[in-house]
């Protein structure tokens, strides 16, 4: 057998703590499970605990019943001890970058698995594992806090990077800035003054600031406000799946990755 492609990860991980994710992938790419003749997903560098990828199977069973997810991990002691938990449809095999599963998979979730390599060897991975996709997949790649209430992400298709999503629970920061540090790579050195996403993240704290009148009736109020005001400045979709009021009160904000990358 090949020997894996990548390095091991710390392994953090947790209950939940990829469910905006998860539920973000749903809503935005359900559409890509619900077309294919037999949808195949990867949870890539689930960590030391199967957890993420077991509640990542059963959310993405109720879009589609038939879906087969297989977590993928480079450390053989992780693969050991999910093994037990396998079922139908849900297994977990030993791999890294190059995906060994038998199809090209339609989604690939692939979360705090980047943060240790380089922007360079982001861009790499990033080329990689779109690569591997089937016609129409799509890979999802992104950070989270320890508990997941702070997290971004890349939506990614074969044609390379589309979409950055912020997303946080309302009292797990100070202001809007304070995701910065969960930047995918290829963007957290970015975030300096001259640079796109650096000047999204000075307006996107500026327009909290001015909506803090509407925290007397709560932070989602504040957050659907300052995302009204970051309208005005930048490309925010507005229309479902990736905008509207819904996706907002959330505690998510999506914008084509053009305007930032």
């Amino acid at each position: 057998m090949p020997k894996p492609v990548g390095a091991i990860t710390r392994g953090t991980t947790g209950a939940n703590r990829l469910r905006r994710a998860d539920r973000w992938l749903a809503a935005v790419h359900g559409r890509v499970l619900r077309a294919a003749d037999r949808p195949l997903v990867v949870d890539l560098g689930y960590g030391a605990s199967h957890t993420t990828t077991l509640e990542l199977f059963e959310r993405l069973r109720a879009i589609r019943p038939d879906v087969e997810v297989v977590g993928i991990e480079i450390d053989p002691a992780r693969v050991a001890l999910a093994r037990p938990y396998e079922r139908e449809g849900l297994s977990f095999r030993l791999g890294g970058f190059e995906l060994p599963v038998a199809r090209p998979p339609d989604v690939v979730r692939a979360f705090n698995v980047l943060r240790q390599y380089g922007e360079a060897d982001a861009w790499h991975y990033w080329d990689l594992l779109t690569g591997r996709l089937a016609p129409g997949g799509v890979l999802v790649e992104g950070t989270c806090s320890e508990t997941g209430h702070r997290a971004v992400w890349v939506g990614l298709d074969g044609s390379g990077p589309r979409t950055l999503t912020f997303s946080a629970r309302f009292d797990a920061f100070e202001r809007p800035s304070d995701l910065a540090d969960r930047l995918p790579k290829t963007l957290i050195h970015r975030n300096v003054p001259g640079e796109r996403v650096h000047a999204f993240l000075k307006d996107f704290d500026h327009a909290w600031a001015v909506s803090a009148p509407y925290g007397a009736h709560g932070l989602r109020q504040r957050w659907l406000a300052s995302v009204g005001v970051l309208s005005a400045r930048w490309p925010v979709p507005r229309t479902p799946p990736l905008g509207g009021r819904a996706r907002w009160r959330l505690g998510e904000l999506t914008l084509p990755w053009d305007a930032l990358g």
